[in-house]
């Protein structure tokens, strides 16, 4: 059984998604960051960075519970675990990586940032506002373009549905608090439609706290 601490944002996403996905038995604890839940002593012994998701996986390959925050982090450790949706082959599994580390280094971060000085800064800030907004449209268009004539990010030929792509789905989600029109990313509207249509990827997102 995987302890999941978690509350409905993309990274929280990310992690509730490849548990369907993987078919991993796993309860949720909710962390309502509205509250400051995140805070509490006893969850940051488990995430001392303050931020959701984090797990603690009690089925472990060595009998003792693991304890996991970063949401990049669980979904290598759950791949791994698993042997699905992140391929063993080296070649196969930097491309999984890249599209990981792009993901969180870059359009999860950017996106944030636009979430907040476009939706909830307490003033609207013309400069940092205009900037965040510009560097999600440029991770789009770098999307986009990868996205031409492949299903998913990584693998060969048309791609293989991998971990990279439960990172990277759910900060679509929000697509138009970050002032996008899918419409003007056209594989990406199809990638996101492709994931968004996936049974795990809807039970997952079904999930209320």
């Amino acid at each position: 059984m995987i302890d999941l601490y978690y509350w409905g944002t993309p990274n929280g996403h990310k992690i509730s998604i490849a548990l369907e996905e993987m078919k991993l038995a796993y309860k949720i604890y909710p962390i309502n960051i509205l509250s400051n839940d995140q805070f509490d002593p006893d969850y940051l012994k488990i995430s001392p960075n303050n931020k959701i998701p984090a797990i603690v996986d009690h089925d472990t390959f060595d009998g003792q519970p693991i304890s996991i925050f970063e949401s990049g982090a669980i979904l290598q450790y759950l791949g791994r675990k698993t042997g699905l949706f992140y391929p063993q082959n080296e070649r196969k599994r930097i491309q999984v990586e890249q599209w990981l580390m792009w993901q969180m280094g870059g359009f999860g971060p950017m996106l944030g940032q636009n979430h907040h000085f476009s939706k909830f800064a307490p003033e609207r800030l013309e400069y940092p506002t205009k900037r965040y907004q510009a560097e999600t449209k440029r991770l789009y268009g770098v999307l986009n373009t990868h996205l031409q004539n492949r299903a998913f990010v990584a693998g060969q030929g048309q791609g293989e549905y991998s971990i990279a792509d439960m990172a990277i789905f759910p900060w679509m989600l929000t697509h138009e608090w970050q002032n996008i029109d899918l419409n003007d990313f056209v594989n990406v509207k199809s990638y996101f439609e492709r994931i968004y249509a996936r049974e795990a990827v809807q039970k997952a997102l079904a999930i209320s706290v």
